[in-house]
C-alpha cells in the first residue's frame, strides 16, 4: 500500500532516527493462523511459505513517523501452542497493543478467540488496544467465517478489526498502522491528561496520579525483554 493511500496519515519509513516512542505490540492466536507471516509482511514485506511454528516467542521491529514523532514499533510473535501459553503470558507485561490474528479458513481458530481476548484482559493492562484480525482472506473458496460475524463479535468486544492476506499482502500494512495509530492516540491523550493534572496542581505531581516512567532497554537479541513499552526521552510518559 502507497503512502497516498494510508487516508493522509504521515507514515514514513525511517532508518536511522532518535526514537521518541517505542511501543510494544504483541501478536496472539492459536497456531497457524499467520502470525509470524503477518509480522514478516509488515516489517520486511517477506512471506515464506515453508514458515515453521513459531517456539516460544520472538520478535521484529519497524520504525516510522507518526506526527513528526519517530515511533519504533517492537512486536512480539507470540507461540500459539498450548505449551507455550505460560511463557506467553509473562509477555503481555507492558504491551500497549495487540494483534489477535485468526484463520478465516478454520472455523475453531475463530472460535477461540474470546478466549484469547479472556487472555489479554487476564495479563494486559486495561488500556490495551487490539486489533482482531482475519488472516488468509485471498482464500474465498475455503472461507468458514464470514466477515459480518467477525465484524459483530469485534463490535461487542470493543475491538478494531480488519481482514488481510500475508500472501498478497493486502490490508496488512493498514491494520498494523492502523493499530500504532490507536496506540499513539492513546499515549497522547494520556500525556495531556497528565500535564493538565500538573498544571493544576500547581506542577507537582498529585500522589493520585498514576505515573510510569520511560524506560530504554537494550534490545541485543530475542530473549530480551521489553518490560517498559512506550518511552519518550528526555521526559515522563504516562502509558496507563
Amino acid at each position: 500500500m502507497g503512502r497516498e493511500d494510508q487516508e493522509g496519515k504521515n507514515w514514513e519509513e525511517e532508518k536511522e532516527v532518535e526514537i521518541d516512542y517505542v511501543f510494544k505490540i504483541v501478536v496472539v492466536g492459536d497456531s497457524a493462523v499467520g502470525k509470524t507471516q503477518l509480522l514478516g509482511r509488515f516489517t520486511k514485506d517477506e512471506f515464506f511459505l515453508d514458515s515453521k511454528s513459531t517456539i516460544g516467542v520472538e520478535f521484529q521491529t519497524r520504525t516510522l513517523t507518526l506526527n513528526r514523532k519517530h515511533i519504533k514499533a517492537q512486536i512480539w510473535d507470540t507461540a500459539g501452542q498450548e505449551r507455550y501459553r505460560a511463557v506467553t503470558s509473562a509477555y503481555y507485561r507492558g504491551a500497549l497493543g495487540a494483534m489477535l490474528v485468526y484463520d478465516v479458513t478454520r472455523r475453531q481458530t475463530f472460535d477461540h478467540v474470546a478466549r484469547w481476548v479472556e487472555e489479554l484482559r487476564a495479563h494486559a493492562d486495561k488500556s490495551i488496544v487490539v486489533m482482531l484480525i482475519g488472516n488468509k482472506a485471498d482464500l474465498t473458496q475455503k472461507r468458514a467465517v464470514s466477515t459480518e460475524e467477525a465484524i459483530e463479535f469485534a463490535e461487542e468486544q470493543g475491538l478494531f478489526f480488519s481482514e488481510a492476506s500475508a500472501l498478497t499482502g493486502e490490508h496488512v500494512e493498514r491494520a498494523f498502522l492502523s493499530l500504532i495509530d490507536e496506540i499513539f492516540a492513546v499515549v497522547s491523550r494520556k500525556a495531556m491528561e497528565l500535564d493538565e493534572a500538573r498544571k493544576m496542581n500547581g506542577g507537582n505531581e498529585s500522589k493520585d496520579i498514576l505515573v510510569l516512567k520511560g524506560t530504554k532497554v537494550s534490545v541485543l537479541s530475542e530473549v530480551s525483554m521489553m518490560e517498559t513499552s512506550a518511552m519518550r526521552k528526555g521526559s515522563q510518559c504516562a502509558c496507563v
